[in-house]
């Protein structure tokens, strides 16, 4: 009867903690695991004017009364234009986009303030199609998510040129040449309130960063002193194709030298729960999702207010704005940005600048994870393929972790053998349970063995395990990248469940191989984690079940022959669930 009554409780208490991950998920921003519910839909209304830190009005997304531009048919007059030089003819304001291509970045411009509005890339591939760059960027009826920029009058008052103007796309090349390191692209706007802005965009040759300089030219009679905002914004939506198995972050996210990296979940601005630096004279503003980021930088020195808002239903905005020096009639004034939008390769974003390299979270296991990282690319130098990598890595952690596994097994190995004592005492005394736990202790004095003594090296090194697995699930570098056979690409799960199947099965002959827990619902209990765990594998990434396997196996290889030196012959303690 207490044995049913056990099993019942156990039942009760693993569909808990199912139904606590759910509303853990939930409360965090995510996507249920086990009951999910349908996604909310990208707002197609207008949305109401937002209010930044400083409490001037930074325009939506969207202009007042009308709709998310849908895409447009082939043919129509805001089609993406062809790559290539712009006629040689006066340009004139109309409202089309312009596909401009590198070696890396594939971008759309809307003239309709400028503003990046697509983007994909050249060397990372979508996971569906493969014959596609990876979007990340996107202005559509499906997705939300643009770069924007303009111009707010602040205290003073007055109308300026922002993200709604329709700009004017200067006559230049649209595609990076062989031979040729950059090129320009400029927007310009007509005369709003006495300002013309001149937004012009250099892309570099193999660079995911883009210098955006703001010329704001004072074309009127009296001084003026605009606020140059930059910001991005998308909608709270998960990415296509982001497993519910595994959580990664996705939303806003900030640094400044005070703050450092802060992260802010789309519920809390829903909630208007944000706590961050709100001014700063350096770091950025940036939307950060797996393996992929966003992020407007300012040079260090400029005071810069940071916003995040609620832009409209399921639309969220970041920015910040910086105030100008008062523009005399006839002057003009520079303002010198940067934007970011690519893959989460941390050697590339250190380069950009300070910090940008931390929106490849790696969560409170940083300050491991950074150099298992350094280290894992370090091997990838020299093995020059990513699975074979993992594997050199795990080995080199289980040759420096050799002593501490030693006196693990070493300890399991002693408590294989006084196992057969132990039991027989608990089929003597199970009516004496105080007597039998009094023999039991005497039992290991004599023996000196520590019933603990197998769990404290292996509790030891559980981080530096978990900091490995975040720096597989965050490296964009295992997207795509092939290992062996059937095995294409490190961050899917293998297609055959092939790798799941040999996890599974070197964690049960790991089980198999540890000593029988004396208590039956204990024994239970080792064979179930194990295999509720295997399950799981399945919908992980190959990289991660590669590493995960060559952990098992070194692990087994080592128990045994530990065992074998000490004289405790390696045998199979099989379950018994009867």
């Amino acid at each position: 009867m207490n044995d049913i009554r056990r099993t019942i409780l156990w039942v009760i208490f693993g569909f808990s903690m199912v139904l606590l991950w759910d509303q853990w998920q939930l409360a965090n921003g995510k996507k249920a695991t086990f009951f999910p519910s349908p996604a909310p839909a990208v707002s197609t209304t207008a949305p109401a004017v937002g209010k930044p830190a400083d409490g001037a009005a930074v325009p939506g997304t969207q202009t007042a009364g009308s709709a998310v531009p849908a895409p447009v048919a082939s043919g129509a007059s805001a089609a993406p234009a062809a790559p290539g030089a712009l006629p040689a003819s006066t340009p004139s304001a109309t409202k089309e986009r312009l596909v401009v291509k590198t070696d890396v970045l594939d971008l759309t411009f809307d003239t309709e303030g400028g503003t990046l509005v697509h983007s994909s890339f050249t060397k990372y591939k979508d996971m569906t199609d493969k014959a596609s760059g990876f979007v990340l960027l996107d202005q559509s009826s499906a997705r939300v998510y643009v770069a924007q920029s303009g111009l707010i009058a602040g205290a003073a008052g007055g109308s300026f040129p922002t993200h709604k103007t329709l700009m004017t796309a200067m006559p230049g090349e649209r595609t990076l040449q062989d031979g040729q390191d950059s090129l320009e692209v400029k927007f310009e706007s007509a005369d709003v309130g006495g300002v013309k802005l001149v937004k012009t965009y250099t892309l570099k040759r193999g660079a995911y960063d883009v210098a955006v300089r703001h010329d704001v030219v004072n074309t009127g009679s009296s001084a003026v002193s605009p606020q140059l905002y930059l910001q991005l914004v998308r909608d709270g939506n998960k990415p296509p194709g982001e497993s519910s198995f595994y959580s990664t972050f996705t939303g806003p996210a900030l640094y400044t030298e005070a703050k450092k990296y802060q992260k802010v979940e789309f519920k809390d601005i829903e909630n208007n729960k944000v706590d961050v630096e709100k001014h700063a004279s350096n770091g950025y503003v940036a939307m950060v999702q797996h393996y992929f980021a966003t992020a407007w930088m300012l040079a260090d020195g400029v005071q810069r207010d940071i916003f995040l808002r609620k832009v409209d239903t399921n639309l969220y905005a970041v920015g910040m704005i910086t105030s100008l020096e008062t523009i005399a009639p006839g002057a003009t004034k520079s303002v010198e940005a940067k934007f970011f939008v690519g893959p989460q390769v941390e050697k590339q974003l250190e380069a950009i600048t300070p910090g940008l390299e931390l929106v490849k979270d790696y969560g409170w296991l940083t300050i491991l994870a950074k150099p298992l990282y350094w280290l894992l690319d370090k091997l990838h130098g020299f093995i020059h393929n990513w699975g074979w990598s993992i594997v050199a890595l795990v080995l080199l952690l289980k040759a420096g972790f050799y002593w501490l596994n030693a006196k693990a097994y070493a300890s399991m190995a002693k408590m294989k053998a006084v196992n057969p004592k132990i039991m027989e005492m608990r089929e003597r005394l199970k009516d004496k349970p105080q007597e039998m736990q009094q023999a039991m202790m005497k039992l290991y004095k004599e023996e000196k063995v520590n019933p603990m003594g197998g769990c404290f090296p292996i509790v030891i090194q559980i981080p530096v395990f978990i900091a490995l697995y975040w720096v597989l699930l965050s490296s964009v570098e295992m997207r795509n990248a092939p290992w062996v056979l059937w095995i294409h690409d490190l961050s899917s799960p293998d297609p055959f469940y092939i790798l799941p199947v040999v996890m599974a099965l070197t964690t049960m002959l790991q089980t198999a191989l540890n000593p029988t827990p004396p208590d039956p619902m204990q024994a239970k209990l080792m064979w179930f984690m194990p295999l509720i765990f295997s399950v799981m594998f399945f919908f992980f990434p190959a990289g991660l079940v590669l590493y995960w396997i060559t952990n098992n196996i070194l692990s087994i290889a080592q128990q045994w022959v530990i065992n074998t030196r000490m004289g405790v012959p390696p045998q199979f303690n099989l379950p018994k669930f009867s």
